[in-house]
């Protein structure tokens, strides 16, 4: 999501500059995370100009798929996210107070929309109902479940004469 500084200088004196975009972040998906699928996310806000600084507040809304923490089952995971982010066009800035400088004449939201969302995941989600046709999947790739068969407990044929000892013990009490 690109903004020209030309667009947000011409409106946002009189008033701010409200923006409202549908972004792709899918690339998020390919990222080592938890993040199965991922929606576009809707993207809202406004810029307010502040002599070298610009002040973007915006709001983030999606829906994304994780994995359940007992299941692995699909788990939709609706979010919103409300931040502030400052810029600057200025070549002097202070890196501690967490201001970012622009380079060149437009703005790139996508950075801090992606690094916003994946914030954003939460450390487990549970399913609500893990009963049923979308149970934990038994195979995928490079995998398979495999469960053990009971075992039948024998007697190692070598033993087999020191059990009758027992049983005649078993027999005099």
């Amino acid at each position: 999501m690109k903004l020209t500084l030309a667009q947000i200088r011409k409106s946002a004196y009189s008033e701010p500059f409200a923006f409202d975009e549908m972004v792709n972040v899918s690339e998020l998906e390919a990222m080592n995370n938890d993040i199965r699928e991922i929606n576009p996310v809707r993207v809202q806000g406004q810029c307010f100009l502040q002599g070298e600084q610009i002040i973007v507040s915006f709001k983030i809304s999606g829906k994304m798929i994780l994995p359940c923490a007992r299941t692995l089952v699909d788990v939709d995971y609706p979010f919103e996210i409300k931040e502030d982010e400052v810029f600057t066009t200025s070549s002097y800035y202070d890196e501690e107070e967490e201001i970012h400088p622009i380079d060149g004449e437009v703005l790139d939201l996508t950075p801090y929309i992606k690094e916003n969302i994946l914030l954003e995941v939460p450390f487990r989600v549970f399913a609500e109902d893990t009963s049923g046709q979308d149970a934990a999947p038994s195979q995928g790739a490079g995998w398979e479940l495999v469960s053990e068969k009971p075992v039948e407990e024998t007697i190692d044929p070598r033993f087999k004469k020191l059990e009758s000892l027992f049983e005649d013990k078993k027999e005099d009490k």
